[in-house]
């Protein structure tokens, strides 16, 4: 009896695989193209596509898709390529800022610093637990709404906002005597 389920799994999990495959050869190159035109990065485009067939691999069981799948497919691209640019986004603001903040103070005083604060960050991040710090991830670098947040997590909107709060109060703790209190407000608010 254990032996036929375990030909019966073995067989979905073939079929899975080779759906997911045609879904994949049928919409890679137009999906790719897409993302060329939204990113003008031939790599980061072709990155956001395979982030799409991630996550529809991943959670094919729990997707309800209640549009066309090549629509589906779409507007995931669209996304994933915007998220992108608001992570360069923030990502530019900040470099902006410490560029700023360089040219303002002694330039090896500020190096080490600037290197401090990034080990800082880089630490109290990690010691963040893994929800409270994929969700501030999400909400930060990727500039994405709490319910945009709650949706690819599939959680209710007030678990992320309780885990925002969560990690806002243990990064304040743990970098408030480092920072100043302008990027702090940037960053943590």
């Amino acid at each position: 009896m254990d032996a036929a389920i375990a030909d019966h799994a073995t067989i979905l999990s073939r079929d899975r695989e080779s759906e997911f495959e045609r879904i994949f050869k049928k919409h890679f190159k137009g999906l790719h193209a897409y993302a060329c035109t939204i990113l003008r990065d031939d790599f980061m485009a072709e990155e956001m596509v395979q982030n799409v067939f991630c996550r529809l691999w991943e959670k094919a069981e729990q997707l309800e898709i209640r549009e066309s799948l090549s629509g589906y497919l779409y507007r995931s691209v669209y996304h994933e390529s915007l998220n992108y640019i608001k992570h360069l986004k923030v990502r530019d603001a900040y470099q902006s800022y410490a560029i700023h903040q360089m040219d303002h103070t002694d330039n090896a005083s500020h190096g080490i610093e600037l290197a401090e604060l990034e080990r800082r960050l880089d630490t109290a991040l990690k010691e963040l637990p893994e929800k409270c710090r994929t969700i501030f991830q999400m909400s930060r670098f990727e500039e994405l709404k709490y319910q945009e947040i709650a949706e690819r997590l599939d959680l209710p909107v007030k678990t992320v906002e309780n885990q925002m709060g969560k990690a806002l109060r243990l990064l304040r703790l743990k970098l408030v005597d480092f920072l100043p209190a302008s990027f702090l407000i940037f960053f943590l608010s």
